[in-house]
């Protein structure tokens, strides 16, 4: 005998297998249609529409309901597609900050090892500079002195620094043209002329 779906009962009461298919067969296909408006997923509309049905199974001898079998039914339905939209959405929540976290780790050793060999070849081409220059250009650009100041403690004057200065960045921006879009990038102050 088949459960009634519309009588009212505080224990659900599965007689035996057959009993338990006949409910199945009966309600299946108009609880996969009602998964499937909550998930617009058929295949996993059936998953959480089977699932109810092996629950109740499994658990028939101890479930009770306070309800009528078809709401309870509804019910377990609704509740598995709530619960698949929520594992959905961890799901893909934690996809793209995996992916955030992927495109960021390769795009940092990439961007190091960019600046990596961007600084060795800034470094040989001012160990190129005459040495007067070098220093000249060094304790403008590295050690932040204003031209002034580098006149002072070399005992030089204001133009001889200028015109260091100029020489300099001149042969520095012949010698790394290929890499002058990212030096401005990376190191926007390091061309700038005062």
């Amino acid at each position: 005998m088949v459960p009634d779906l519309k009588t009212e009962s505080k224990t659900i009461t599965i007689g035996d297998l057959a009993d338990f298919e006949k409910l199945f067969k009966a309600n299946y296909s108009q609880l996969c249609s009602y998964a499937h408006l909550f998930l617009n997923d058929r295949d996993a509309a059936e998953d959480v529409v089977q699932d109810v049905f092996f629950k109740l199974w499994k658990n028939r001898d101890e479930l009770s309901v306070n309800t009528t079998l078809k709401s309870y039914l509804f019910r377990a339905v609704r509740n598995g597609c709530m619960n698949v939209i929520e594992h959905i959405s961890v799901r893909d929540a934690y996809k793209v900050v995996n992916e955030e976290d992927i495109k960021n780790s390769e795009a940092n050793e990439i961007d190091e090892a960019v600046v990596s060999e961007l600084e060795q070849r800034i470094r040989e081409t001012i160990n190129l500079l005459p040495a007067e220059r070098r220093k000249i250009f060094m304790m403008s650009r590295f050690d932040g002195l204003k031209y002034r100041e580098i006149a002072d403690k070399l005992g030089i004057s204001v133009k001889t620094v200028e015109n260091q200065m100029y020489q300099a960045l001149k042969f520095l921006r012949e010698r790394l043209v290929d890499y002058l879009p990212l030096i401005l990038l990376i190191f926007t102050g390091l061309f700038r002329d005062e």
